[in-house]
């Protein structure tokens, strides 16, 4: 697997980070804070934070920032990282389908949804540091972390609709099989190029990454995907 494709996997499977930026209050000196993100389905992190937070007045001083995610808490050194450099731009928070695609990651943000200083942010990777392990680590052009534009952004909705009416039973399988996870709830949340998430027994609102083994780019493509998987989970 190219390294690349490596870290969008990656990235797609965090949904939190630390972000800096560049403190306009104490010039020259970074300014960190905690970050939960969702991508959008060219692979490019979306923040939502308050006009009046330190961070947001940071970006509009310099929208040069920095993203650092990475996996498990316990050895973080020897875990695999990612750090993100990219350009912060301000998008429409009205936008129903991103919105919503934000929301099912993030539900517990609905609130801030109907405050007036909340906005959206996208940045826009332009360098990448991936560090899977030991030996293994490089930097990637932003172009190689932009997924190509598909229909799936507005193909979405309908293909959770379906999964979740009337595949359940597969997407139980696909716990089963490829996380050996017994869900006893199931729903997808997402679905993009490179794969899909479930969100699993609600009460610890677990979310499990799927990957594809080869990027889809409409309904038709993830629907032969999905069907292969449910295939190889019941083998």
């Amino acid at each position: 697997m190219s390294l690349h494709l490596e870290a969008q996997q990656f990235l797609y499977r965090t949904h939190n980070g630390i972000l800096s930026t560049h403190s306009a209050k104490f010039e020259g000196y970074p300014f960190g804070s905690v970050a939960p993100f969702v991508l959008d389905h060219q692979g490019m992190p979306t923040i939502l934070i308050s006009s009046i937070a330190e961070h947001t007045k940071n970006i509009i001083h310099n929208a040069h920032v920095s993203l650092i995610v990475f996996s498990g808490e316990n050895d973080l050194q020897a875990n695999a990282r990612l750090t993100l450099l990219a350009k912060a731009e301000q998008t429409d928070k009205q936008n129903d389908l991103m919105r919503a695609r934000y929301l099912r990651y993030m539900p517990q943000a609905a609130q801030y949804f109907d405050m007036h200083d909340f906005i959206f942010y996208t940045l826009h990777i332009t360098h990448t540091r991936y560090i899977a392990g030991f030996g293994k680590m490089g930097w990637i052009e932003g172009d190689a972390m932009r997924i190509p534009s598909n229909s799936l952004f507005f193909e979405e909705p309908s293909i959770l609709e379906h999964m979740n009416t009337d595949h359940i039973d597969n997407l139980k399988a696909y716990c089963q099989h490829f996380h050996h996870t017994d869900a006893a709830h199931v729903e997808m949340i997402g679905i993009d190029s490179l794969g899909f998430d479930v969100r699993v027994n609600q009460a610890n609102d677990t979310i499990l990454r799927f990957n594809f083994d080869a990027p889809i780019s409409n309904a038709q493509e993830a629907r032969t995907a999905l069907v292969a998987m449910a295939k190889a989970s019941r083998s």
